[in-house]
């Protein structure tokens, strides 16, 4: 049965998080998102490509694909398990979350080639540790107004992520416990998935966010 319930966690994750808002509201406009700009799925190129307030859309509905799965579907599984048959709510909660990132950046709608996962982590991260997603937000925000670069604000907070998990962990949880490790798989991932902008960046090459094209989440 708790093998059962790992499963179920994991496409309860997946699947919301698997929904690609970016491209589908590209098809919507006759844009593909894949084919202009950054070539990215993701609320930045979103933004960029078909307008502010579909770009805003589309940050806030992969920000709550990743919140909204995480906090309402552990308790959803606890019912369905007999007691002792599943893991405990916040473990599956981690799993959940952390599926849904997964969605997100290997949506198996678009051959696994999704975006990068920045607004739905921001989402996951927030409703299951508020204090290291604020911490995470200001180390966004500080790197952002200091340099100018979406990219290496996002890379700073994925830095961040797991330090904060093992600086504030969850009340009664281990300081290197599941929270820690998920969280350091999720800022790894997110660093790797910004390989290309880190080589713009060594390059001298990578443009700032107002007035040039900018390729992130």
């Amino acid at each position: 049965m708790e093998v059962l319930a790992w499963l179920f966690a994991g496409l309860a994750g997946y699947l919301p998080g698997s929904v690609p808002a970016g491209f589908i509201a590209g098809r919507m406009k006759g844009i593909d998102l894949r084919e202009v700009g950054s070539g990215n799925i993701g609320a930045t190129n979103a933004l960029r490509n078909l307008g502010t307030g579909i770009g805003i859309a589309v940050l806030i509905f992969d920000a709550l694909k990743g919140l909204l799965p995480c906090l309402f579907f552990p308790g959803l599984l606890m019912c369905l398990f007999p007691e002792g048959s599943a893991p405990a709510a916040e473990t599956l909660g981690l799993v959940v979350g952390a599926a849904a990132i997964l969605g997100h950046n290997f949506p198996c709608w678009l051959r696994f080639k999704g975006g990068k996962g920045i607004a739905t982590t921001a989402g996951v991260i927030g409703g299951l540790a508020p204090i290291p997603f604020a911490v995470c937000l200001g180390s966004w925000i500080l790197c952002f107004v200091a340099t100018r670069y979406v990219s290496l604000a996002s890379i700073a907070a994925a830095v961040a992520l797991p330090i904060a998990a093992a600086a504030w962990p969850i009340e009664d949880m281990n300081r290197f416990g599941p929270l820690f490790w998920i969280c350091l798989f999720l800022g790894v991932m997110a660093v790797w998935k910004h390989r290309s902008n880190l080589q713009r960046l060594r390059q001298g090459i990578e443009r700032k966010a107002w007035g040039a094209n900018k390729d992130s989440d």
